[in-house]
């Protein structure tokens, strides 16, 4: 079996707001040097239940990333995990990517490597938190898609998936190629060791651009925009603070009832 895995760099989401600025008339977020990428959240998930599958079974795990300007040293997380290869889809061509271009330019590129049986996204990215590049796959390629995976399993030609619902789960079976999104209900990623994290410095990626996967010259309504952006900012949140003083406890409660109930806040 041959899982491809997508996986995105993003910021750290664990980087304080402040860090970041917004230039409002170009739509874009400003960021200062040295703030960290990561592999996002959710695609490590991702990462962690393909290699689960590898664990039991003879299956192939290959991390796939598209953008400009990709950071070799976040993208080799996946290497280090455990998966057996890396493609980067880097080109200029998907700087300004949104949820369409990415999921076609991906499909592609998925095409091109083959025989794929199953491939795996995170449920959302950490950024956008847009939810659609992995349905979107699914819909380009032409293959069932099943989201929000808390556990998956490979056996009798099926692929077995638990996925999360509000107030349980639900069990989905699907036959291959399939895509699937996983939940971080999947459980912890893997920690690798500081010798996997050297061998995957080793590891050279396979890089491809966009004419490679057929997207190139004359296929720009492939991998443009299909988005207008409007507008980007930076919300402001005005707060009030109001202090209720009384002599005793009781009294206290008693203004502070008072006071809301003046507010139609109870």
């Amino acid at each position: 079996m041959k899982i491809v895995v997508c996986v995105k760099p993003v910021v750290d989401p664990e980087e304080p707001p402040q860090s970041f600025t917004v230039d409002e008339a170009a739509c874009r977020l400003v960021l200062p040097p040295g703030v960290p990428q990561v592999i996002s959240p959710f695609d490590k998930h991702a990462v962690e239940a393909a290699l689960r599958i590898k664990d039991t079974t003879a299956a192939q795990v290959v991390a796939l990333s598209l953008g400009a300007h990709l950071d070799r040293a976040v993208l080799r997380d996946p290497i280090a995990m455990g998966a057996d290869a890396l493609v980067l889809v880097e080109d200029d061509a998907f700087a300004d990517s949104d949820s369409w271009s990415t999921a076609h330019a991906l499909a592609m590129a998925i095409g091109k490597i083959g025989d794929v049986d199953l491939i795996l996204c995170g449920r959302q990215a950490s950024d956008t938190d847009g939810g659609q590049t992995g349905i979107g796959i699914a819909e380009l390629r032409g293959i069932p898609c099943v989201t929000l995976a808390r556990k998956i399993q490979v056996g009798d030609g099926l692929v077995r998936v638990e996925r999360v619902l509000d107030d349980g789960y639900e069990a989905v079976e699907v036959a291959p190629p399939a895509l699937i999104t996983v939940s971080n209900e999947v459980g912890e990623p893997r920690h690798p060791t500081i010798r996997q994290v050297m061998a995957a410095k080793r590891l050279e990626p396979q890089v491809w651009h966009a004419a490679d996967i057929g997207a190139g010259a004359g296929q720009s309504e492939q991998i443009g925009r299909h988005v207008t952006l409007v507008r980007l900012f930076q919300p402001a949140h005005d707060g009030h603070c109001e202090f209720i003083r009384a002599a005793t406890p009781a009294e206290a409660g008693a203004r502070l009832a008072d006071r809301l109930r003046d507010e139609a806040l109870i």
